[in-house]
């Protein structure tokens, strides 16, 4: 069992910057990959941006150049660094991670966070 818990979020105007961040606890082995996933009202929700143990990112292409997302292992946290925000960007934002629980097994379980509220006003 592992939980998620991010914080972060708020309101911005366009152009502004946010970062957001998901502290991962629980009964870890291992987290295997780390992401942000957002969900606007009436949208269906999408990948962000996603990381590994190595540190391979991978982003959507509408936030390839303004998202940084990041990984700090030891504390078992990942981050979300936002620039350049638009009202497009406007969504909840959820923080996921793939947690094997012991070195026993080769699956890992997918948890997510509760989300956080990202608001940018033009």
């Amino acid at each position: 069992q592992a939980q998620l818990a991010e914080s972060g979020g708020g309101s911005v105007q366009a152009g502004g910057s946010l970062r957001l961040s998901c502290v991962v606890s629980g009964n870890i082995f291992r987290i295997s990959a780390m992401g942000w996933y957002r969900q606007a009202p009436g949208q269906q929700r999408e990948l962000v941006a996603n990381i590994i143990s190595g540190g391979h990112t991978n982003y959507a292409d509408s936030v390839k150049g303004r998202f940084t997302i990041s990984r700090d292992n030891p504390k078992n946290t990942v981050y979300l660094q936002m620039n350049s925000l638009t009202p497009e960007d406007t969504a909840v934002y959820y923080c996921t991670a793939d947690v094997r629980h012991d070195a026993t097994s080769l699956l890992s379980y997918t948890y997510w966070g509760q989300g956080t509220q990202v608001t940018v006003s033009s």
